[in-house]
C-alpha cells in the first residue's frame, strides 16, 4: 500500500484514501511481558480485516501498534496512522500504511482518529491507551458521539479498571447507563459481534 504523509494544519481537511469503514484500535507502544497480548492483538486485527474493516491507530511501527498494523495490511485491510510530530523520534512511524498523518499534538491525533473511526476498541496498553479510551467514553457520555466503545479484556488486563468503573457507579459518580456504553469483551468474537451490527456512524463533533 502507498503511504501518504501529511503535516496537518488547522485549516487542512485531507481527502481520505480509504474505502473501508475504520475501527480505532488503542493499544500499547510495547508488546507487554506475555505472548498472549501480541497473539490476541494480531488475531483481532486479522479478524477485523476478514470482516471488511480497516483500522485507524497511533501510527507507530513498534509494540502492539505495529503488530495490529502489520496484521491488517497483510490481510489486505486498509490502515490509517495518526502520529504527533514530536513522537517521531521514539515511536518509529509505520511506512507501509494506506495513510500516515503527522499532526502537531495529541489533541489533533485523537480528534482525527475519533472522526475517522466507526467504533473504538482498547487493547492492553499503558497510560496513553487508558487515557484514549476513557476520553472517548467521556465524549460519549457528553453526547458527542454514539459509536460503539469496547475494552478488549485480554488475559484479565482490564479487570482492575472495570472494577473501578463499577465502583464509580456504586458510589454515585458514574451513571449506570454511561458505564454500560463501555462494552467489555473477553473474546475477539464479542468484538466482531458488536461490529457486525454496526450502523452508519453519526458525525463526530469535537
Amino acid at each position: 500500500m502507498n503511504s501518504v504523509l501529511k503535516m496537518m494544519t488547522q485549516s487542512s481537511n485531507p481527502t481520505a484514501q480509504t474505502t473501508q469503514p475504520l475501527i480505532a484500535l488503542y493499544c500499547g507502544s510495547r508488546c507487554g511481558n506475555k505472548a498472549i497480548y501480541k497473539e490476541k492483538a494480531i488475531a483481532l486485527a486479522e479478524g477485523l480485516a476478514d470482516l471488511g474493516f480497516g483500522l485507524v491507530y497511533g501510527g507507530a511501527s513498534i509494540g502492539l501498534m505495529g503488530q495490529v498494523a502489520d496484521a491488517a495490511i497483510n490481510h489486505g485491510a486498509e490502515a490509517v496512522g495518526v502520529i504527533p510530530e514530536f513522537m517521531l523520534d521514539y515511536e518509529i512511524a509505520h511506512n507501509q500504511l494506506t495513510e500516515l498523518h503527522v499532526v502537531r499534538n495529541m489533541h489533533e491525533r485523537k480528534a482525527m482518529m475519533a472522526e475517522r473511526a466507526s467504533a473504538f476498541v482498547a487493547l492492553p496498553g499503558g497510560l496513553g491507551t487508558f487515557e484514549e479510551i476513557l476520553e472517548i467514553a467521556t465524549w460519549g457520555q457528553l453526547n458527542q458521539h454514539q459509536k460503539p466503545m469496547m475494552l478488549y479484556n485480554v488475559n484479565g488486563f482490564y479487570d482492575a479498571l472495570i472494577a473501578q468503573l463499577d465502583h464509580a457507579v456504586t458510589e454515585g459518580f458514574l451513571p449506570a447507563q454511561h458505564r454500560a456504553k463501555l462494552i467489555v469483551c473477553t473474546h475477539a468474537d464479542q468484538v466482531f459481534n458488536v461490529l457486525k451490527n454496526l450502523e452508519a456512524p453519526s458525525h463526530f463533533t469535537v
